[in-house]
């Protein structure tokens, strides 16, 4: 009873907030959302990969009626190997996408029209992970060493590391072609492997050491943390699409949108089994344990949020179009040729939706939060 109390707060706050952005024409090719007793506005958001805890929130935000309440019909839309969100939402294809910064905004430095809307991941979770006996803890001892990399776009806080640590990547390691597991470390084949905190470190973890018939932990590795090295870049954001928001529907969608999206995530952070189990009814390819371990890292990346969940931090955006600019990778490429024109981000939207979330008691901040311990099972099941 509680939480429809709150539903029903936060969509009276919401819609006093985003009149004052206007009301489109009758005429406007953006249906305004509809209220809690009118028809709902159907709003596809694209994923940035398979259905897994890294998009709790959106799922929560569905699941629990998070969206239906804002008077929006959200539809998750996988992503996948071949998917590129930020090209799916420029082409019209979605209303928003989930993406990493320096990705959508190579994207649109070749022509995307593409805003970032709402910053959920404040901070970075990509690693770099090596066995303990390699002596490896820092960019620097990876100088001689086989190193693996996604590539896609995935390595530049890999090689902005390097290049800080006095390494060019092209000369001074071996790059290897890293498949999206640890298959390659665990088999020895190379001495580091990239890895997200809430993903592939976790599948090492869920590894069984064949000398002892035990799981490995924590401490048979060692971990390069590029937050740690100063190396680390934005990751997953919500993207819009730059010309609609000009249109005042548009502006109310997007308010709406991202105050069922801060609910979503803020259920997570304080249901993390509940999530875990609705990501896992969803279809994830991976299992109970490390789904629950991926909803509590991911939940690390988020809280605490001092701004507010989603607010873009300049001194963050600055450091990752920096190193878009100026770190290159083995060919000598940079993500960005120049710094972002136009309308990058703005903090417009998820401000006002922050204000609507307040005004109905969800905690946008996340001060208290304190990460749970995750026991983790062989494969992750």
């Amino acid at each position: 009873m509680r939480r429809i109390r709150m539903m029903t707060a936060i969509a009276a706050a919401s819609a006093m907030i985003v009149a004052g952005c206007g009301t489109a024409d009758q005429d406007s090719t953006t249906p305004a959302p509809g209220g809690s007793g009118g028809a709902l506005a159907p709003v596809k958001l694209q994923l940035q990969w398979f259905f897994q805890a890294q998009f709790a929130g959106y799922i929560a935000a569905v699941d629990q009626g998070f969206y239906k309440q804002q008077g929006l019909d959200v539809q998750l839309l996988e992503g996948g190997v071949d998917i590129v969100p930020q090209t799916v939402l420029a082409q019209g294809k979605a209303d928003y996408a989930v993406a990493w910064v320096p990705k959508a905004l190579a994207s649109r430095e070749q022509g995307a029209g593409i805003t970032d809307v709402g910053q959920i991941f404040g901070r970075s979770g990509t690693y770099q992970v090596a066995w303990k006996d390699s002596g490896i803890t820092k960019a620097a001892d990876l100088k001689g060493k086989k190193v693996g990399n996604w590539g896609f776009g995935n390595e530049y806080e890999l090689f902005a590391g390097m290049t800080k640590a006095g390494l060019d990547p092209g000369k001074d390691v071996t790059l290897v072609q890293q498949q999206f597991d640890m298959q390659a470390l665990l088999k020895k084949e190379i001495d580091a492997a990239q890895a997200m905190s809430y993903n592939e470190y976790a599948q090492l973890l869920e590894a069984k050491n064949p000398a002892t018939g035990k799981l490995y932990t924590a401490d048979d590795f060692s971990i390069i943390d590029w937050k740690a090295e100063g190396s680390s870049m934005l990751q997953d954001a919500v993207w819009a699409n730059t010309e609609k928001l000009n249109d005042p529907a548009y502006q109310q969608q997007t308010v709406k949108f991202l105050t069922g999206t801060i609910q979503g995530w803020a259920f997570c952070r304080d249901n993390a089994e509940k999530c875990r189990d609705l990501v896992v009814a969803k279809g994830s390819k991976l299992g109970k344990s490390h789904q629950l371990w991926q909803t509590n890292e991911t939940n690390k990346l988020i809280w605490p949020a001092p701004a507010g969940i989603g607010v873009i931090d300049e001194a963050a955006w600055k450091q990752t179009v920096d190193i878009s600019m100026t770190t290159k990778n083995q060919t000598g490429d940079t993500v960005l040729t120049k710094a972002p024109e136009g309308l990058a981000f703005t903090n417009d939207y998820i401000n006002q939706a922050i204000t609507a979330a307040k005004a109905a008691g969800v905690d946008v901040n996340g001060t208290s939060f304190q990460p749970t311990t995750v026991t983790l099972t062989e494969g992750g099941a």
